[in-house]
């Protein structure tokens, strides 16, 4: 690997990273109790679009049903996120998905099928359903400890 290629490799992980971080600051708008989960997508070092996990527009804020189960309708972050880039002007193709929580298989076909190439997510789901489908269709996909990161960061200093 070429010092230019290792710096460029070196940058694009401090922007995961970054990128990452405000993923988990955008998932604290989600109104649900058990798992807040935020995405961004990204597309030549823009954010073109975000989304958390919630009701549909128009519903209440509630989440989960009485028995703290979540509501069948509640919205994944990643479907936000790809549906309000159908309501806008920008253009998904080819650009980064970063989410706090691996993808389901449902939100892997949105993924798919709306041309993202990259997905990078924070924290494992008990399913790899959905990650097992991103990787089949050629789409790269990054896990990232963000705690391991800053460890190894603060000790290497």
């Amino acid at each position: 690997m070429t010092q230019e290629e290792k710096q460029y490799k070196n940058k694009q992980h401090l922007l995961d990273i970054r990128y990452l971080r405000m993923a988990r600051i955008w998932a604290e708008n989600s109104y649900c109790k058990r798992r807040k989960v935020g995405a961004l997508v990204v597309k030549d070092k823009m954010i073109i679009s975000d989304g958390y996990n919630g009701t549909p527009s128009g519903f209440e804020n509630i989440c989960e049903d009485n028995n703290g189960l979540t509501k069948p309708y509640v919205l994944h972050a990643e479907a936000n996120a790809i549906t309000k880039l159908a309501r806008s002007s920008n253009n998904s193709y080819g650009s980064t998905l970063y989410v706090t929580t691996s993808p389901c298989i449902e939100c892997a076909k949105l993924i798919i099928q709306a041309g993202i190439k990259r997905v990078v997510y924070g924290e494992k789901y008990r399913l790899n359903d959905g990650i097992n489908l991103l990787t089949r269709a050629g789409i790269e996909v990054l896990y990232l400890n963000i705690e391991e990161e800053e460890q190894s960061s603060i000790q290497s200093k």
